[in-house]
């Protein structure tokens, strides 16, 4: 039997305008696309804000600036049939280079070799419910810091 533990992960929020920057994921379980911003688990020994700069690094090859804490959620979740828990520290920043706010997809590397699609979508198909944006209570997170900026 597979050990299951709690995950403390890391992501990174950018805007462009009422767009995010996510990853395009699937479950092929459910038949469903998902997307969820860059980022990924916080080593031991590591603070959160340095793991989403690192994973930001190594999934994009992108340096961040202006990194600011938004807050907390938890992910119980289901992906592919595998059962889930995260901790996840949320951040908003900026990307270093300006060039990425004029792309619409990059591809990205995860930490499995595994090539992801990162690109923008707009903040209004997720609040329509046209796909899910996880982490769980991400959308609710994002509209609560929406005027903090």
């Amino acid at each position: 039997m597979k050990e299951h533990a709690i995950r403390p992960i890391a992501i990174c929020v950018f805007r462009r305008g009422d767009d995010l920057f996510v990853f395009e994921g699937h479950d092929f379980v459910k038949g469903e696309t998902f997307y969820r911003p860059i980022g990924g688990g916080i080593e031991f020994g590591e603070y959160s804000h340095d793991a989403v700069v690192r994973e930001v690094r190594e999934e994009i090859g992108q340096e961040l600036a202006n990194l600011r804490f938004l807050g907390v959620v938890e992910n119980v979740f289901t992906c592919n049939d595998e059962p889930g828990h995260e901790i996840v520290m949320v951040y908003e920043g900026e990307f270093a280079s300006p060039a990425l706010y004029a792309i619409e997809a990059i591809e990205g590397v995860e930490d499995n070799g595994d090539e992801i699609k990162v690109l923008w979508m707009p903040l209004q198909h997720f609040r329509d419910g046209l796909s899910p944006l996880y982490p769980d209570g991400l959308l609710e997170l994002l509209e609560r810091n929406r005027n903090r900026r």
